[in-house]
């Protein structure tokens, strides 16, 4: 006979508490008998009693419940499970020709135990095995639930301590973001910038000379990734790092040193306040507002290029970028004609090379196509959708990149690109700036116009660069109707004006006497306040600038009196007054010339054109550096 855990009296044996055992009460709070052996009051099923799943320890059912749960306080009983319903005491009745005097000793034992019987003791040991197990199993899956919600949150502050930030604009251009489309959309454009600090042991060993590491670092590679507001196309334009541009004033903010405006190379802008300086540089050559800059230095891009796996190039001729006479330096890319897998270190030289690629220009169209196939390339892995491959470029880009502070988290990169990842590959289009030969230096470039004037227009207008979309595009190339201030103009005669004659450039002399012309001629539609102001303002566009929200009115009727689209009508802190900067792109004539529509795949052919799409681009290679 199975020896039972009860103390019976007269026993030493110890009594262990259900919860001794695991039992969960809470697991049974309704028609389940009480921890002292009395039937739930609601009189509702309970689990059955051990004799009803074959065990010799009887039935622990109390009065009116033949399921094991009563409405009074029936104990269990030790006896085994008989034919039957349950006697109004909690017995079943006794077997045929079992002995009275048995049934007797039987009912006087149950009577002697008193609460909490053996019966409700089995019971609960008859049930804690499986229902313990069920909680093991579902506090295994919480930790597991929780251990991955909390590597996954820890991965996700990893990731975000990686990213370095700084300003997004150290000067101030007076550039505001572009109306948004009738959806509510507006373009983003981001600024891409190769530094090549060697500020870092691996920079100086794959950037060469241990001389030139604590200088300050040089922004040899910059293009301007434009995508439509839409997201259906986007347009990437770079300009070569010799290019000679104004640049304005600029402030470090880490060491508050401020570096006083300037005509110098493009690449210079890097080391005069950092990444937000070339940004405000580009702002104020191109016109167009630029929302974010990222840039990457020389272990950066053999990280990334080694996450990515690598992407294909191809060279027209055998190549090998190396040190000749009268010529130092050089990449060090040596490949055979034909097509390539290049990553990591070799992707590096390929993006450096310029010699062998016979100039700047060269080596942007280089880079250009690196650019092209590795989009091709991640578009074909489906990164988004691969874990491990989203997590090692993950990785590689936070380490890599250092980014304006509006994107300095990894949620808001990562929605920045999945914004880009809709895009098409033939609805991606690399160009360069349309340059010419610097006439002050040979080595350097400025731009040539008026078509580096038409891409940049191209930008402002949303114009796509390429016409794979059809009437969609053409039908986008009209340009949205301007809001107009909610403020009312005051009389012309009320609006003091202030005009600046900005129509020079560094190819072209500001044309005499313009600013007082205009004046002149707005003096003749009432604006009697009008004056020239002999500020030196050089801009390729005309603008009229308001300092705040009660000028806007008068600011947008000085412009319709003269033609000017309300597009060119902006709010800037720079300025006093309502203020009108004649450009470049108005030389001559009374009234604002009226500008010609651009066309979605109108960019220039000195732009250098690569669509996304185009897989056998190849690259000539300069005769000196063939092998």
């Amino acid at each position: 006979m199975r020896q039972s855990s009860v103390r019976r009296e007269g026993a030493d044996e110890h009594i262990p508490h259900p919860r001794e055992l695991g039992w969960d009460d809470s697991l049974y709070e309704n028609g389940t008998g009480g921890a002292d052996g009395t039937g739930a009051e609601s009189g509702t099923a309970g689990p059955r009693g051990p004799g009803d799943d074959g065990t010799p320890d009887g039935r622990g059912a109390g009065p009116g419940n033949s399921a094991g749960a009563g409405t009074g306080t029936g104990t269990g009983a030790p006896e085994t499970h008989r034919e039957g319903g349950a006697a109004p005491d909690g017995e079943g009745p006794a077997e045929s020709g079992q002995d009275p005097d048995t049934q007797a000793a039987k009912t006087q034992h149950k009577a002697g135990r008193g609460k909490g019987g053996r019966g409700t003791a089995s019971r609960r040991r008859a049930r804690r095995g499986p229902w313990r197990i069920l909680r093991w199993v579902a506090a295994g899956l919480a930790l597991l639930l929780l251990g991955t919600a909390g590597a996954g949150y820890l991965y996700y502050r990893h990731l975000n301590g990686n990213i370095r930030s700084g300003d997004r604009s150290n000067g101030s251009t007076g550039l505001a973001r572009p109306d948004a489309n009738a959806a509510g959309q507006t373009p983003v454009n981001i600024l891409l910038i190769g530094s090549d600090s060697r500020a870092k042991a691996e920079n100086v060993k794959l950037g060469g000379s241990r001389d030139t590491a604590g200088n300050p670092p040089l922004a040899d590679v910059q293009m301007l990734v434009h995508v439509s507001a839409d997201r259906k196309n986007a347009s990437v334009v770079s300009i070569p790092r010799d290019t000679r541009v104004d640049i304005p004033e600029c402030k470090d903010t880490k060491t508050g040193k401020v570096y006083p405006a300037t005509n110098a190379i493009i690449n210079e802008t890097l080391m005069r306040g950092g990444a937000g300086c070339t940004l405000s540089t580009w702002e104020k050559l191109t016109g167009v507002y630029i929302d974010h800059w990222m840039t990457i230095d020389f272990s950066g891009v053999v990280s990334m290029a080694d996450a990515i796996g690598g992407v294909e190039v191809c060279v027209e001729n055998n190549v090998w970028d190396r040190p000749l006479p009268g010529v130092p330096g050089g990449s060090g890319l040596k490949l055979t004609a034909g097509s390539h897998h290049v990553q990591g270190e070799q992707a590096l030289q390929w993006l450096r090379t310029r010699h062998a690629f016979e100039s700047d220009l060269g080596r942007a169209r280089a880079q250009h196509m690196y650019m092209n196939s590795m989009i091709r390339e991640l578009k074909s892995q489906n990164v988004f959708t691969d874990t491990m491959r989203l997590t090692g470029l993950a990785e590689a880009a936070t380490n890599s990149l250092e980014v304006s502070e509006e994107i300095g988290t990894v949620k808001k990169l990562y929605d920045l690109a999945m914004q880009l990842k809709s895009v098409p590959t033939n609805r991606i289009t690399m160009t360069t700036m349309p340059s010419d030969e610097d006439p002050e230096n040979r080595n350097h470039l400025v731009p040539k116009e008026p078509d580096a004037d038409k891409v940049w227009t191209m930008l402002r207008e949303d114009v796509a660069f390429d016409s794979n979309g059809g009437k969609a595009d053409a039908r986008k190339s009209e340009k949205p109707a301007q809001p107009v201030s909610e403020d009312p103009a005051a009389a012309p005669a009320e609006i003091g004006v202030i005009v600046r004659n900005g129509t020079g450039s560094e190819q072209r002399s500001a044309v005499p006497r313009r600013a007082a012309d205009i004046a002149q001629r707005l003096n003749g539609k009432g604006y009697t306040l009008a004056q020239a102001d002999s500020t030196p303002s050089p801009q390729e566009k005309t603008t009229i600038a308001f300092p705040s929200a009660d000028l806007e009115g008068d600011a947008q009727a000085v412009a319709k009196s003269l033609g000017i689209p309300l597009s060119s009508v902006r709010k800037s802190t720079d300025v006093s007054g309502v203020t009108l900067v004649v450009g470049a792109d108005w030389r001559d004539g009374l009234s604002y010339p009226k500008e010609s529509k651009p066309e979605a795949g109108g960019v220039p052919e000195s732009a250098d054109a690569i669509n996304g799409s185009k897989k056998d681009a190849c690259m000539p290679v300069y005769a000196p550096y063939r092998f």
